[in-house]
């Protein structure tokens, strides 16, 4: 049980913040649409299941 929390966790946090990325994405960037994505996406998972494995309960 304890790991599926960790991981529903870390795909709330990454749906929430590609989400968030393709609404408020402009053009111009140096970069393209799929590596913004792709980062963000990487670095929300692992905010949210890492966040969720090591919070303290209380």
């Amino acid at each position: 049980m304890g790991l599926t929390k960790h991981l529903v966790n870390g795909i709330v946090s990454l749906v929430l913040s590609v989400g968030i990325t393709v609404l408020t994405e402009e053009e111009g960037h140096e970069w393209t649409r799929q590596d913004a994505l792709l980062s963000v996406a990487i670095a929300a998972f692992l905010s949210g299941a890492l966040t969720s494995y090591f919070a303290k309960p209380e």
